[in-house]
């Protein structure tokens, strides 16, 4: 009789498999958790113990669009979602990558979508970034990105915006010859204003070498300047965001793009990418296929800016900056956290504070009707009398004088 032996599997390839999954996730627990400014704004309201805001509440703080996603958007979600129980096998994510390739005279292996814009620009931190190869950012500028160079234990190079309030390129370049990345934001949050495309490409052509240059582009559409996306066609050692969180009305889909030479996006793959929704995917095709969004949008949020910039310096209030995005600061002359409190009580919310301005405050630009009613509510708050701080005097804000307060 023939004996057949029968064998246990090896225990090699399981070995080998936990390793591997082992591996990954430990590289996701270093990523850590991202800071995006819907996580900053709602980590501000819970600490102040908001819980579910009045229906009635105006809410400008977050820097989201009122108008939310276009009708297309909304049509091709409400279309997609009975396939909503599938991951993409309709060929979304590729068409989307095409089309918007297309768009950008770029190649589909420059673009890489995420889920919002915030985890490219965590990931492109965590990239390149380290104990040895620093960051370097403008102050006040968006804090996610300072917020992973704490994880990838890299310094953290603060400059301050310059005269006009634009990022101060060369001081930026000059901080680090070892930096790592070179961060820009433009228009820049919170203060909404430009740093003109001529000075980043002096930063890109100057910036320290080994370095890279990501340039967060979340809401250039907001404003008539020119992008740098050409930089990307020609090889530089540059990064671009976008997201359709903002003109786009989608922050709540999310949605967002890392543009890029393939060499540098495929340096953020080992930090994770998840799969994208196949709503968002759809809302952006159909997005994009909207020409008139961009200008129509445009031209709606800076009508409602304007009226209430000039309304501000009427009454002799002092934004700061010559806004061109959905938001803008004002320098209040007092403690900011009192304002943001006192605004609060009228079920007005604004936006949160940045430390090296403790005394100006950030509003993003709601409906007509929310901008009429932050102007009332603003000025009764500052008609009462301001609260001093018990300390000593904070940093004066570039370029303006008066007596100034620590919050």
């Amino acid at each position: 009789m023939t004996v057949t032996r029968v064998t246990e599997p090896s225990a090699e390839p399981s070995r080998m498999a936990r390793r591997a999954f082992l591996q990954a996730a430990a590289v996701v627990a270093a990523a850590g958790p991202i800071m995006t400014e819907a996580t900053l704004a709602q980590a501000k309201m819970a600490s102040q113990r908001f819980g579910v805001l009045p229906p009635d509440a105006v809410i400008i703080n977050a820097n989201e669009n009122p108008l939310g996603p276009c009708q297309a958007a909304c049509e091709a979600i409400t279309k997609i979602l009975p396939l909503g129980g599938r991951y993409d096998r309709m060929g979304e994510l590729d068409a989307l990558t095409n089309e918007y390739a297309a768009l950008h005279g770029l190649k589909p292996e420059n673009i890489a979508f995420y889920a919002g814009s915030s985890e490219p620009l965590h990931y492109t931190t965590l990239a390149f970034t380290s104990p040895t190869r620093s960051l370097v950012m403008a102050d006040p500028s968006y804090e996610s990105a300072a917020a992973a160079a704490k994880i990838s234990q890299a310094k953290v190079h603060r400059v301050p915006l310059s005269a006009s309030y634009a990022h101060d390129v060369e001081k930026m370049v000059a901080a680090d010859p070892q930096a790592g990345l070179i961060y820009i934001v433009n228009p820049n949050n919170p203060t909404g204003t430009i740093t003109p495309r001529e000075q980043i490409l002096w930063a890109l052509d100057h910036k320290p070498a080994g370095s890279v240059l990501l340039v967060d582009e979340a809401y250039i559409h907001l404003s008539e300047e020119k992008d740098v996306l050409d930089q990307v066609a020609a090889g530089k050692d540059l990064i671009v965001l976008r997201t359709f969180s903002k003109i786009y009305g989608m922050a709540g889909i999310r949605c967002g793009v890392a543009i890029g030479r393939p060499d540098l996006l495929e340096k953020l793959q080992p930090y994770y990418q998840n799969a994208m929704p196949v709503t968002a995917l759809a809302a952006a095709r159909a997005s994009l296929a909207d020409k008139e969004l961009i200008p129509t949008r445009r031209k709606w949020i800076a009508d409602t800016r304007t009226e209430t910039i000039g309304w501000l310096k009427t009454n002799g209030y002092k934004p700061i900056g010559d806004s061109r995005s959905n938001c803008f600061m004002i320098d209040t002359g007092r403690p900011g956290g009192s304002v943001v409190s006192a605004m609060r009580k009228e079920q007005v919310y604004i936006g949160r504070l940045w430390p090296v301005w403790p005394n100006a405050v950030r509003i993003s630009v709601g409906t007509p009707e929310d901008m009429a009613k932050f102007r009332t509510v603003f000025k009764k708050v500052m008609d009462a009398p301001a609260v001093a701080a018990a300390v000593g005097p904070a940093p004066a804000i570039p370029g303006r004088g008066g007596k100034t307060f620590l919050s």
